[in-house]
């Protein structure tokens, strides 16, 4: 107990500060995901051919280490923040383009026909039967590269970006372990916290006659 003072009197305020520079940094980087993904696997469920390509090279950038891919960028983008959230960026875009890709495609074509009956446009469809149908398998793959940004955000410290890898690795080089957990802990927890809140926010956008067939189911 008297550790866990001391580490809060010593490091109280730098907690706070890294916990907000961690979540800055890997929010951006999901977000960033979204906005590209998304739109991405909604084009590539009109071009399948292509689409085997384009998701098989962002399979293959994902298997880079995140290390390598990091220091890739520093002759490109420097240190700091902004290469930090390209490269978390990097990361986060395959979850999202994959299971955007996969739940457009496995929305029932007869609802996709009957919209068209009804003299809906292509972006009416995309918006009012597409993403509505497969909001669920999106989120999934939201959520699922959330809480890996959440993780590999410790690894932008090694390029001055901040956040709660500089405990981590700062409690590594000086043999601290209180540092060490100090990172670790507040990392584990901000992932589930973000983790139940996307959760929630994918049961309110899930319309309700799914949510309440899945609930059921």
């Amino acid at each position: 107990m008297d550790a866990i003072q001391n580490f809060f009197q010593e490091n109280g305020h730098n907690l706070l500060v890294q916990t907000w520079q961690h979540l800055y940094i890997s929010l951006a980087a999901v977000i960033l995901g979204i906005v590209v993904a998304v739109p991405l696997g909604i084009a590539l469920t009109r071009s399948p051919k292509i689409a085997n390509f384009v998701i098989g090279v962002v399979g293959v950038l994902q298997t880079v280490p995140s290390l390598a891919i990091l220091a890739f960028i520093i002759p490109i983008l420097g240190v700091g923040t902004f290469p930090a959230i390209i490269a978390l960026f990097i990361y986060a875009l395959l979850p999202i383009l994959r299971n955007t890709f996969i739940g457009v495609r496995g929305v029932d074509p007869n609802l996709i026909e009957s919209g068209k009956g009804m003299g809906m446009t292509n972006w009416q469809l995309i918006t009012n039967v597409e993403i509505p149908n497969s909001i669920s398998v999106i989120m999934a793959g939201i959520r699922l590269s959330t809480v890996y940004i959440i993780a590999w955000a410790t690894l932008a410290s090694y390029i001055g970006a901040g956040g709660l890898g500089d405990f981590i690795f700062n409690g590594l080089n000086l043999y601290r372990p209180d540092l060490i957990l100090g990172g670790a802990i507040p990392v584990t927890i901000l992932a589930l916290i973000v983790e139940f809140f996307l959760g929630k926010l994918e049961n309110a956008l899930t319309p309700k006659p799914l949510r309440d067939a899945r609930n059921n189911g």
